[in-house]
């Protein structure tokens, strides 16, 4: 195990790798931008570095500025956390170049799983099931066009490089995918530097399943049982929960069956290795592979917590070489658990609401754990993701974490800004969430104010 790790992230995440870091003796590296030069991330590592002023072009994104920081400071590792340079396989690569252990999949699987329409090919010839779409990388609107006819109407444009929802938007005809077209290209390039764009079946009310996965530098491949993700907006997610009520209790062993054999052969044919996450849309009792991301996901609590896994432990250890001990029977599902995003937002328009957190007095009791970025009195700046934490909580069964949520959220006390603290609010209390009837278009069609 290396002595000392960088984490080159920021807010929630930064502090909790620093956390399960100290605590196996390893010490830790913050860099951070002017903007978070007093955030508890910063505070509580045991070293801290400046990379530059606010903007995460001139920080955080800062490719130079990081490994400077870790030539300074004599960090062995760097944690990406997710996010940011997280996916970036240049960065890895260069982290590498550099003598340094990046805690992440290894450069080549990243490079073959940045294009997303190539990796589409590359799982779809390995016998993964993907959604129908275009053959790769559209080059003009005609091109697109043509896709369309042959996949049919209506279709999803996204962006190759994209993530997060990022150059994604739907089109119901040839007028609406000329216009889609050009958004979507203007948004990817402007948020991943690259224009090209790709088309998948768009599907009215699927779900979005994903499955963790954890493989070791030996050749070891496990997956950590699935997560559900469907209550989103804007195609960003909102609410996660594991186990997905589509097998809670055992329901549907064939389906999961073939989602985690699909999840292992794509992890397989990327040539994996680290935490990573493949995601699925499910809809008419099929699933279909959409991407794997890699990196660590926001979501990785509810999967920590009803399987026992300490994922960013083990990326640690993975990344320093150490064999993955866990077997494939030994990840078992206990009791359920539901995560909360955060955000500094306007729980009924989503747009953001920074400044200062004048109180902040998140809730306690049985099955709730808090990943926060910020404490009273800090400040939630607009250069940033408004997540201002994750809110995880756990039951022995998804009825008996619904209550403790409830109870949780409306203990939990944030005065200063608007926070969607009233959106989940909505959302729990929706007969339709209780009875498990998700969709990626929920917030279309319930929990309204």
């Amino acid at each position: 195990m290396f002595q000392k790790l960088l984490i080159a992230n920021r807010g929630e995440i930064a502090r909790r790798i620093g956390t399960v870091a100290r605590g196996m003796g390893v010490r830790t590296v913050a860099v951070h931008s002017d903007a978070d030069a007093t955030l508890p991330f910063v505070k509580e590592a045991d070293e801290a570095v400046r990379i530059g002023p606010a903007p995460a072009k001139d920080s955080y994104l800062s490719i130079p500025a990081i490994l400077e920081a870790a030539k300074k400071t004599g960090a062995q590792a760097v944690h990406p956390g997710y996010g940011f340079l997280s996916e970036n396989g240049e960065f890895a690569q260069a982290c590498k170049d550099a003598g340094l252990v990046f805690v992440g999949p290894p450069p080549e699987a990243m490079a073959r799983m940045k294009d997303k329409s190539q990796a589409r090919k590359l799982v779809s010839a390995a016998g993964v099931p993907v959604v129908p779409g275009s053959d790769g990388v559209l080059p003009d609107v005609q091109s697109a066009l043509e896709a369309a006819e042959r996949i049919g109407y209506p279709v999803l444009c996204k962006a190759a490089s994209g993530g997060g929802g990022i150059g994604m938007a739907a089109a119901n005809n040839p007028a609406e995918l000329e216009k889609v077209y050009r958004q979507c290209t203007d948004r990817a390039k402007a948020a991943f530097g690259r224009e090209g764009v790709y088309l998948e079946r768009y599907f009215p009310a699927p779900r979005h399943i994903e499955v963790q996965i954890l493989g070791d530098t030996h050749g070891h491949l496990i997956h950590g049982l699935e997560r559900e993700c469907s209550i989103q907006r804007r195609h960003q997610k909102v609410v996660e929960e594991a186990p997905s009520v589509l097998f809670a209790n055992g329901k549907n062993p064939a389906l999961s069956e073939q989602l985690f054999t699909a999840a292992v052969t794509a992890a397989k044919a990327f040539g994996y290795a680290n935490a990573g996450t493949v995601e699925f849309l499910y809809s008419d009792g099929q699933v279909y592979f959409i991407e794997m991301n890699a990196r660590l996901q926001v979501e990785h609590p509810v999967t920590e917590l009803t399987t026992g896994l300490d994922l960013i432990g083990w990326q640690l250890r993975i990344a320093a070489g150490e064999h993955l001990t866990v077997k494939q029977e030994d990840v078992k599902r206990r009791g359920a658990a539901l995560e909360f995003r955060i955000y500094a937002e306007d729980p009924v328009k989503y747009f953001p609401s920074p400044g200062p957190l004048k109180v902040y007095q998140p809730p306690t009791g049985e099955g709730v754990r808090l990943d926060s970025g910020y404490a009273e009195g800090d400040v939630v700046t607009p250069n940033y993701d408004p997540m201002i934490a994750k809110l995880i909580i756990t039951g022995a069964t998804r009825d008996e974490a619904i209550a403790r949520a409830v109870k949780a959220l409306e203990d939990f006390r944030i005065e200063g800004i608007k926070t969607n603290i009233p959106l989940h609010l909505r959302i729990l209390k929706d007969p339709a969430f209780s009875a498990g009837e998700l969709d990626t278009h929920f917030l279309d069609h319930h929990a309204k104010p």
